[in-house]
């Protein structure tokens, strides 16, 4: 079989063999981090606190860790952090000359940013720590948190030392992606989330699947559900890889290939993606879903009509408004982050420092100005179809009767992480292997004979 026969090929280069075995170990180190429960916590007291993540928006949190914020594990708090701190740094590049000075530096003010953004990712590790402690409790149903120690640790102790070990376990966990970046395979925070989330999709499955044999539907619900999940994921890799091609022709350019050739009118594109923000708009919008619970259960608001219906509708993220407020958001956003991430101004100036010209529109502003048009017509399907994926497991959670944890497979960002993660990596180990000429494992054919150097 061709999968095998690349596999092999795989193996052959030494290069990647030692890149993917690393890889592999960073990963597995993480995995184990997670079972790793806090100094102090009783075990058996944490039955309730994993119950009380079953589905939801702590269901979610819960699966980005790989169960570890369920475990009250010393990587509890995961690669969030960073995350946000990522997010709030390029954010930040926006309106800070500082920032936007760097970014201009090439390879020494990027090192700059990685600097702020890990001690950005300390600051935010200080406030969440203390604040997922405090939760612990009522998560788990326990009257309070000496309740959860084992006899004779302090609760002063405990929250100390807890503090410190998370605010570790997450600046670990950052040295973990950034190695598996530098000398593994692959995007290292990318595949860490990718992993924790895969972590969980077998318990989630099982539970379902014991679910519907036990009379909720049989086996044939499980095909079903099957044959829905594969076709989300064909979309998913639709929506991450669907490109739009603009014409690009260049007057005139030298290449180089063992000899000199001067080429006239040579043609070649430019691909805008459909969806060049990827999964942030979900995660925008999911930040801000947080806000309207939190004002209804607010002191002015908690005992009244408006306030009860906000802690209802917006606290069950597989209800109608929910779903529909997100939605709406995700749009917005994908618009907004793209206008940001995506510099047209710069692509066109690219374009004609270089020699290039798309054919009928002059080179400079109307290129940027053509390119922004573009962007804006393909933005809008583009978006939509991520919403769509976005709020999927709420269909499925509400018309086929599934189980929570399984629905948030369906859809949302644990999908499209996934997708994205797997198809970068793809291309990365597609690259070693075509530059060993081998066939890729992203193309079909024979192999090629060549023997790699």
């Amino acid at each position: 079989m061709k999968i095998i026969e690349t596999l092999k090929n795989v193996w052959k280069i030494t290069e990647l063999k030692d890149r993917i075995i690393l890889t592999l170990g960073l990963l597995l180190v993480y995995r184990f981090g997670a079972q790793v429960v806090l100094p102090g916590i009783n075990i058996d007291a944490l039955g309730g606190l994993q119950a009380g993540m079953d589905g939801g928006i702590l269901g979610l949190l819960n699966a980005f860790t790989g169960g570890a914020f369920a475990n009250a594990s010393v990587f509890a708090l995961g690669i969030m952090p960073y995350i946000s701190a990522s997010i709030v740094v390029q954010l930040m590049g926006i309106a800070i000359p500082y920032l936007q000075k760097l970014q201009k530096e090439g390879a020494s003010g990027q090192k700059k940013i990685t600097q702020i953004t890990r001690w950005l990712t300390i600051g935010i590790c200080l406030v969440q720590a203390p604040g997922y402690l405090a939760s612990i409790p009522g998560l788990s149903g326990s009257t309070s948190m000496s309740a959860m120690l084992v006899p004779g640790f302090s609760e002063n102790m405990f929250y100390f030392s807890s503090v410190i070990i998370l605010v570790t376990g997450c600046v670990f966990a950052m040295w973990l992606g950034e190695k598996i970046t530098d000398k593994g395979i692959g995007n290292g925070i990318s595949l860490l989330i990718m992993v924790g989330i895969i972590a969980t999709l077998p318990q989630s499955f099982i539970q379902n699947a014991a679910s519907r044999l036990e009379g909720n539907g049989g086996f044939m619900m499980i095909l079903i559900e099957m044959v829905i999940w594969l076709l989300i994921i064909l979309g998913s890799v639709f929506l991450v890889m669907a490109v739009r091609k603009i014409a690009v022709q260049y007057a005139r350019r030298t290449a180089t290939g063992g000899y000199e050739k001067n080429v006239f009118g040579s043609r070649q594109f430019l691909p805008l993606k459909l969806n060049a923000s990827g999964v942030m708009p979900i995660i925008f919008a999911q930040a801000i879903m947080f806000v309207p619970s939190l004002i209804g259960g607010s002191a002015w608001l908690k005992d009244t009509s408006t306030g009860v219906w906000m802690q209802t509708n917006f606290a069950d993220m597989f209800g109608f408004w929910y779903n529909l407020i997100f939605a709406l958001l995700i749009i917005v956003f994908t618009y907004f982050y793209t206008a940001i991430t995506v510099p047209t101004n710069k692509m066109a100036d690219d374009l004609k420092r270089s020699g290039g010209f798309i054919p009928g529109i002059r080179p400079g502003s109307e290129t940027s100005e053509y390119l922004d048009k573009i962007m804006s017509q393909i933005t809008l399907p583009g978006s939509i179809f991520l919403a769509l994926v976005a709020i999927f497991p709420a269909f499925v959670m509400k018309l086929m009767n599934v189980q929570a944890g399984w629905a948030l497979f369906f859809g949302g960002t644990s999908l499209l992480i996934m997708v994205g993660v797997a198809i970068d990596t793809m291309q990365q180990i597609n690259s070693y292997l075509l530059n060993k000429h081998y066939d890729g494992l992203m193309k079909t054919g024979k192999n090629r004979k060549a023997v790699a150097q």
